[in-house]
């Protein structure tokens, strides 16, 4: 349904080292650096992508006032132990448990973390 998202961040270099581990067993690498610390992490392709960094991004409109309010955003994993292993990561590079790995309810297994700005960050697998 998306098509990219953006959040600012506090401190670009801890989200970097946060995101890349995080989101690396859910096949979402970091695909560009900006100068100023602001990243891009997505598909390989670059058609759906997750914009972080300490300001708001070139696309946004200019007259757009940016929030550090924390929000929720939930990834797609291709596996059970893909969640798993997203958790691990996360606790590792600066996050902090929200959640453990564990079936929600029917065919709905996930994992939450905080990242270090507070922000609920999800990995979640939907079997049939």
């Amino acid at each position: 349904m998306f098509d990219h998202l953006g959040i600012i961040v506090r401190d670009a270099e801890s989200a970097a080292a946060f995101y890349a581990a995080a989101l690396m067993p859910l096949g979402l690498p970091i695909i560009q650096r900006h100068p100023n610390g602001a990243f891009i992490v997505g598909e390989q392709s670059g058609d759906r992508f997750l914009y972080v960094g300490p300001d708001a991004p070139g696309f946004w409109n200019e007259d757009h006032k940016s929030s550090r309010s924390p929000i929720h955003i939930c990834f797609s994993a291709p596996s059970r132990e893909a969640v798993d292993t997203f958790y691990e990561a996360a606790l590792a590079n600066g996050g902090k448990g929200n959640g453990e790995p564990g079936d929600r309810e029917r065919g709905y297994y996930a994992a939450y973390v905080l990242d270090p700005d507070g922000n609920n960050i999800e990995a979640v697998y939907k079997s049939a």
